[in-house]
């Protein structure tokens, strides 16, 4: 929800940016933004730019893109954005049709996002801040996997973090290597002892719909081509710790796949799982409008045996139509004999907010 900064100069001083707005000193001054007390609760974040031109500020999944204000006739942009207790919040900016990140935060999330946080937000060890043009580790251990299953080609990044261990599963690979610095964080924690030395395998996603709903062709796939190509590349995979980390649809096919492949499935971290979904649902003007739970709940009141599964499930605390989907889920998983660990993150339907919910709760589902 925007809200005015204040029309005076003092409002800026306020957050502690000194000097007139657009002048030498207030530049010099700005970082990330900043963030004071809301009357009634939550805060006012100010987002600055600079630039002689119209600005927008986007953010992920969480409110409406914000038009910025311009300052008097200066180069400073500036928005005072309404933001609830304990949010993390990836956000870009939009000036002539192109994506930026912000030049003035040090936190980035890729080459044209940065990520916010309010001073209430927990913090989130592991997670090192990089900046929006930083070049993040890529482990140089590569599987090429040419699927008949599923068709294509892709590259299979692999990495053993502590010398590696049971292997992780990380759906949507590629924005674990590339946006958010998932080596890093794993071998911290696994450094700290949080996290048993595990092997990460990080699985680039080609048709996130088509291959994330509840259908068979990945785990076939991964079962029958990936886990024996792995192996033959020295990474042997023990189905009974195999752990299949996921994220909105990704969450949705790690929990898919320890019902139908329990013989291959039997520790999952899910965060804010696509339980909403069923056949169709995409197609729907309101896809979170349908019945609560989805196909999911649909098939967990079937009837299945769960006992062997432990499953953490998270879910950002400002993702207010997930949750109903999510919480039932939850109940009828845990109803089957799961053993369940469920969690909120401070955020919404974002990875900079799941991210430290992955790292600790892949820990929890091996035991740590």
């Amino acid at each position: 929800m925007p809200v005015a900064a204040a029309d005076g100069q003092d409002a800026f001083a306020g957050f502690g940016l000194p000097g007139a707005p657009g002048g030498p000193a207030f530049w010099a001054a700005v970082g990330a933004p900043p963030s004071l007390p809301a009357e009634g609760g939550g805060w006012v974040t100010l987002f600055l730019w600079r630039g002689s031109s119209p600005v927008t500020v986007e953010f992920e999944s969480w409110s409406d893109p914000v038009a910025l204000r311009r300052w008097q006739d200066t180069d400073c942009w500036y928005a005072g954005v309404r933001m609830p207790e304990r949010l993390r919040v990836t956000y870009r900016f939009v000036a002539g049709g192109v994506f930026h990140a912000d030049p003035f935060n040090p936190a980035g999330a890729g080459g044209d996002r940065s990520i916010a946080a309010t001073p209430d937000a927990p913090a989130q060890p592991h997670w090192p801040v990089v900046g929006a043009d930083a070049v993040l580790p890529v482990p140089r251990a590569r599987v090429r996997w040419a699927s008949e299953r599923l068709g294509g080609r892709r590259t299979v990044r692999v990495h053993p973090a502590g010398g590696g261990g049971p292997v992780v599963l990380l759906l949507d690979g590629d924005d674990w290597l590339y946006l958010h610095p998932a080596v890093t964080a794993f071998d911290s924690a696994v450094a700290a002892g949080e996290v048993p030395p595990v092997t990460l395998v990080f699985l680039p996603a080609k048709d996130r719909v088509a291959e994330f709903t509840c259908r068979p062709e990945l785990w076939e796939a991964v079962r029958d081509e990936l886990l024996p190509l792995l192996a033959e590349s020295g990474v042997p995979a023990d189905p009974g710790r195999l752990v299949v980390a996921g994220q909105s649809l990704g969450g949705l096919s790690a929990v898919y796949a320890a019902l139908e492949f329990p013989e291959l499935v039997s520790r999952v971290a899910c965060q804010s799982g696509s339980f909403w979904w069923t056949p169709g649902a995409s197609r729907s003007a309101d896809p979170l409008g349908g019945p609560v739970g989805g196909a999911m709940a649909e098939r967990l009141r079937e009837g299945v045996d769960l006992s062997g599964l432990r499953v953490a499930f998270d879910v950002g605390e400002h993702e207010d139509r997930m949750l109903p989907h999510c919480e039932v889920t939850e109940r009828l998983v845990e109803r089957a004999g799961a053993s369940v660990r469920v969690s909120r993150s401070a955020s919404g339907h974002d990875r900079a907010g799941w991210r430290h919910a992955l790292v600790r709760d892949v820990g929890w589902v091996l035991g740590s």
